[in-house]
């Protein structure tokens, strides 16, 4: 019998299955390549074994940071890149640090340290789901944290101000998405037809910048100005993420049907009958990743995929 593989991670919002980027990736993929995770959406991060998220635990082993849960989960036979051949893959890494060197900070920078963002939109968002008093804490500790990281790994000279940092880090994101979406261009993902680990880390990274209703949207304007990677996020959430899809359930079920059990409280038939889905789901078979044939870029996209320039 396969062990029970456990994933932590923060809840979603804004139509997404998770708010933060890196436990979008995780998600991703684990739908990418059929791995049954079982998702367990905490409130606070001292309540993950490690204090960080994502965290996955099967059985005595207890693995943090995306890279590390996927090798994990490629181990354990659930690969989303047994096609790719071996450039494909030096290729997948390159822009995987692509992703964490020019796009990571920006989008640390829009959600934790943008003032307007970070008091109408994050911080509410995260302490509507953390227990008080932590809910008067965590947000602003994990708020200077994005501050620090921003600062260590770009506040070196000639970047003397905050100023000069958050200008050259927009900078560097914006050419990032535009080489992403050059990269990408009609294709339904990175590599043809079906979505690899490069797919996982892009969708991770880019679908909350894109759904997020943030007041200052000096990035995520940039990212709906390439259509081609707005269509990419769409595609995803709706061929992977959506309630009527059936097979492998690695979006928490379970987690769903206690919120909604605590909002139904006095309807016991309905919570039963979503309980007795919740063992209907976890006994159906897995089945390898399925290949996307007709997912194929809009009459706007295709005007536009010539546009110029490339863990919260």
């Amino acid at each position: 019998m396969a062990p029970v593989m456990e994933l932590s991670c923060w809840g979603g919002g804004w139509g997404l299955p998770s708010v933060h980027a890196e436990c979008l990736v995780v998600m991703a993929y684990a739908r990418f390549s059929g791995a049954p995770l079982k998702v367990n959406v905490i409130d606070n991060l001292w309540r993950a074994p490690r204090g960080s998220v994502p965290l996955l635990i099967s059985d005595d082993t207890v693995i943090s940071q995306p890279t590390n849960i996927l090798n994990f989960l490629r181990r354990q036979k659930y690969n989303a890149d047994y096609e790719l051949s071996a450039k494909e893959g030096a290729d997948t890494l390159a822009y995987i640090a692509l992703l964490e060197e020019k796009l990571h900070p920006a989008m640390l920078h829009t959600f934790w340290v943008e003032v307007d963002n970070y008091y109408n939109v994050t911080k509410p968002w995260f302490a509507s789901r953390i227990p008080f008093p932590l809910s008067w804490y965590l947000p602003g500790k994990m708020s200077r944290e994005a501050l620090n990281r921003i600062l260590l790994t770009k506040g070196q000279p000639p970047l003397y101000s905050l100023t000069e940092v958050e200008a050259q880090i927009y900078r560097d994101a914006k050419e990032c998405l535009n080489l992403l979406s050059s990269r990408l261009g009609t294709s339904s993902f990175f590599f043809g037809n079906i979505p690899t680990t490069l797919d996982a880390f892009v969708f991770g990274f880019l679908a909350s910048l894109y759904k997020v209703p943030f007041p200052k949207v000096q990035l995520q304007d940039h990212l709906k100005q390439l259509p081609n990677l707005c269509r990419f996020c769409d595609d995803i959430l709706s061929c992977y993420f959506s309630p009527n899809i059936s097979g492998p359930t690695p979006m928490g079920q379970e987690t769903v049907d206690a919120n909604l059990q605590k909002l139904t409280q006095l309807v016991n038939k309905e919570s039963n009958l979503i309980d007795k889905m919740d063992d209907n789901l976890r006994k159906s078979p897995q089945h390898p990743p399925r290949k996307l044939t007709t997912l194929k870029l809009s009459a706007a996209g295709e005007g536009n995929s010539s546009l110029n320039r490339l863990s919260p």
